[in-house]
C-alpha cells in the first residue's frame, strides 16, 4: 500500500527567499537544512511500497527521514537535531498522500532500538540479581538446623519448600519476573522491530540494520516485505546495507549522486564495494 505518494523540497528560489528574510539573516549563521538538496537537484520525492534513501554520510539520509516524519506529524521517541532553518524549511514543503489513510505514521531510530537495548540489558541484570539472592535464600534455609525455630509463616514456608523442591523450582516460583530476556543484542534488536511495526501503517526507519547481524538483517528484510505485502504497510528507509538495499521492488534515491536519481541496488557503489571484494577471492570459496 502506497499512502505517502509524494514530498516536495524547495528549490534553489524558495531557499532564496528563506535564507535572505531580514529578520532570520541577523539572528542565525547556520543556513542547514538550506542547500542541502538543490545543490543536488533534488526536487521531488515520489514514493513506493518501499522507498530507500541511499548515501555516505552527510549525503542527507537522516536529515530527509527527519524533514518527512516532522511534516507528516509522525510518532517517535528520539528527538530531532535540528538547525537553525529546519523548522522552516519543513513548513514550505509539501506532500501529497493517497486517499487510503494508515493507522499510524511512526519514525523509528537506531537511537530507539539503542534504548530498547539497554532496558533488556537492565532488566536482565536485575532478574539476575534476585536469582542470586533467592539461591543463597535456598541454600541458607536449606541447611539450616534450627528445626521450626521461625518467626512467622513465611519463613516455616521458605525452610519447608527448601527442602522439598529443587534450587530451580525454588527460584522460579519465587522470581517476580520469571520471563528473563535471554537474547543475543541482535535477537533482541530484531524483536524490537517485530514488536514495533503493526499493520496498515506508514513506518520512516533511519538505518534500521545497526545491532543486527547479517543474518538477522536478512530476517529483517524479509519482515519488511511480508509487511508490505501481506500487512498493507509503506517503509521509507534511510540505509547503506547492501541486504536492505535488496528489498523486493524498492524504490532507491541515491543521494551521492547529483543530480540525485533512482538506481538498482547493484548499481550502488557501496553495493559494488562489497561484490568486488568478494569477487577477488572468488577461488577461496570455491574451494573444498
Amino acid at each position: 500500500m502506497v499512502y505517502l505518494k509524494k514530498f516536495t523540497l524547495l528549490d534553489e528560489i524558495q531557499e532564496h527567499n528563506i535564507e535572505f528574510n531580514e529578520e532570520r539573516r541577523n539572528i542565525f549563521n547556520n543556513y542547514y537544512p538550506l542547500h542541502l538538496f538543490s545543490s543536488k537537484s533534488f526536487k521531488e520525492i515520489n514514493f513506493d511500497k518501499i522507498t530507500i534513501f541511499y548515501g555516505g554520510n552527510g549525503s542527507g539520509k537522516t536529515t530527509l527521514i527527519n524533514m518527512i516524519s516532522q511534516k507528516l506529524n509522525a510518532s517517535r521517541k528520539s528527538p530531532i537535531d535540528k538547525g537553525s532553518y529546519f523548522d522552516l524549511y519543513v513548513e514550505h514543503c509539501d506532500y501529497e498522500m493517497s486517499f487510503e489513510q494508515p493507522m499510524e505514521i511512526k519514525l523509528i531510530t537506531s537511537d530507539d532500538v539503542f534504548d530498547y537495548l539497554i532496558d533488556v540489558r537492565s532488566i536482565n541484570a536485575n532478574v539476575n540479581r534476585q536469582k542470586e539472592r533467592l539461591s543463597k535464600e535456598y541454600l541458607d534455609y536449606k541447611f539450616n538446623n534450627n528445626g521450626n525455630s521461625f518467626d512467622n509463616y513465611d519463613e516455616l514456608k521458605m525452610s519447608y519448600d527448601s527442602k522439598r523442591k529443587s534450587m530451580s523450582k525454588f527460584v522460579r516460583e519465587r522470581l517476580g519476573n520469571n520471563n528473563i530476556i535471554e537474547w543475543s543484542n541482535g535477537e533482541s534488536a530484531l524483536m524490537f522491530w517485530e514488536r514495533e511495526i503493526k499493520e496498515d501503517s506508514i513506518y520512516i526507519l533511519d538505518e534500521p540494520e545497526n545491532s543486527l547481524s547479517a543474518e538477522n538483517q536478512l530476517k529483517l528484510k524479509r519482515f519488511i516485505e511480508d509487511s508490505t505485502r501481506f500487512y498493507n504497510c509503506q517503509f521509507i528507509i534511510s540505509t547503506h546495507s547492501p541486504f536492505l538495499l535488496k528489498l523486493m521492488d524498492a524504490k532507491i534515491y541515491d543521494l551521492d549522486d547529483t543530480p540525485v536519481v533512482t538506481k538498482k541496488w547493484t548499481e550502488l557503489s557501496n553495493v559494488l564495494v562489497y561484490y568486488n571484494f568478494f569477487k577477488q577471492y572468488e577461488e577461496e570459496f570455491d574451494k573444498k
